[in-house]
């Protein structure tokens, strides 16, 4: 069991002041805290004692990760986790499958750009399906919405700008799973390749067909959905970012409430903080509300049409000795991630854990012992690694804390 550093990485969507208190400061940051990483990725390795995770793991892969967990992901640590918070919107984009990552990954680096690149797309060669949990109210886009739904918002509109690709989607016919995607298709890959000065028309003609919008007389989710629209263009103005939000599920979760984006899901964080686990991967394609690179053809080739109906998670809660813990399953091998609010009046947690584990406090302090009786006193922010040598541990508390743990 050890002490894991966390490493901080700054973007102009994070928030000076989220990280900051929850680690207990007072004074907001110099600059944006965007997120934590606490994994092995060779972009930010978390260190202990010093030490980069990422050598660690390379020198005793076996020690570290376990023989299961080594030899199925070639000596890799199969997940990273974060800690993050935005306060504006984070890029529209996109995750690679694990065919299109190693494939890119070969590309670029027979094209000789370097992995650290403003040009680069692929940072490594591994997929990124990913899981968010929010610690606060959070917003986010995630996934193409039902193309039924998006029919009717353009139709409650009742913009003549939009009028020619409200027919490019809908024929008044019953559509095939297929159809649906393709028809999606169509339409996003037109809107993300239009003129600039046409684009923008376009969306000056949306904007004020969302001013004209009784919002009395729609659905909820329509009205949450243009207030997004309109605020994305406040921040981003004309940017192909405010339509890909017209296509997208907007999204609003509780603390403790989680989304799952697979491979392919075009999305976009928008405001609050949470608690992210994904494959041991940096890969972004990118398509609009950013500054960073944005590559239109790569992005669309990694897409995935098919609508996501619902993209929360559906929890499995447990209780044990008093303390609720909650699994957050994903459809994916890379990681298990789950929490637990843990009280003064509750008995230490025992915890067997399958493989090598990143344990994160997000509230309280907590009092991590393992099977030694080596103790480590975790904080907000704060986080242990416990790898195969230390599979069983014990976590107390005096106060009310939470804690996440995620393992391969």
């Amino acid at each position: 069991m050890h002490r894991l550093e966390g490493i901080e990485r700054a973007y102009p969507w994070g928030s000076r002041t989220a990280i900051p208190q929850l680690k207990g400061d007072q004074a907001p940051a110099p600059h944006p805290i965007a997120e934590l990483w606490f994994g092995a990725h060779p972009a930010s390795p978390s260190t202990v004692d010093g030490e980069p995770l990422s050598e660690l793991i390379a020198q005793q892969p076996s020690a570290w990760l376990g023989e299961r967990i080594a030899d199925r992901y070639q000596n890799r640590l199969p997940y990273l986790v974060k800690i993050l918070a935005a306060d504006e919107p984070l890029s529209l984009q996109a995750h690679p499958s694990k065919q299109q990552a190693e494939d890119g990954w070969e590309r670029e680096n027979a094209l000789g750009i370097p992995v650290g690149g403003a040009q680069r797309n692929y940072k490594d060669d591994n997929h990124k399906p990913e899981v968010l949990v929010a610690l606060s109210e959070f917003e986010a886009m995630a996934g193409f919405r039902p193309l039924a739904q998006t029919i009717q918002l353009l139709r409650q509109l009742n913009c003549a700008a939009m009028e020619r690709y409200l027919h490019m989607i809908d024929d008044g016919q019953a559509l095939a799973e297929k159809e649906e995607e393709n028809r999606l298709r169509a339409l996003f890959t037109t809107w993300i390749t239009i003129p600039t000065a046409a684009r923008a028309e376009l969306i000056q003609n949306l904007i004020g067909a969302i001013d004209a919008l009784d919002e009395t007389q729609v659905e909820p989710w329509i009205a949450h959905t243009v207030h997004n629209v309109r605020a994305i263009n406040e921040r981003y103005p004309n940017d192909i970012g405010v339509l890909g939000a017209l296509l997208l599920n907007h999204v609003r979760l509780e603390p403790g409430e989680a989304i799952y984006l697979r491979a392919g899901s075009l999305h976009a964080y928008l405001h609050g903080v949470g608690v992210e686990v994904m494959a041991n991967s940096d890969n972004v394609l990118r398509g609009g509300l950013t500054t960073k690179h944005v590559d239109v053809p790569e992005l669309v080739k990694v897409l995935g049409f098919a609508p996501l109906v619902d993209p929360f998670v559906t929890t499995q809660s447990t209780t044990r000795a008093g303390t609720t813990i909650t699994r957050y399953p994903v459809p994916i091998e890379d990681f298990t991630l789950s929490c637990a609010h843990i009280d003064a009046a509750n008995p230490p947690l025992d915890l067997e854990l399958n493989g090598p584990t990143i344990l994160v406090a997000t509230a309280g302090e907590l009092t991590v012992t393992d099977a030694a009786g080596e103790q480590l006193t975790l904080r907000p922010t704060e986080a242990v690694w416990v790898d195969e040598r230390d599979r069983a541990v014990s976590v107390a508390t005096s106060e009310s804390a939470h804690l996440f743990w995620a393992f391969a």
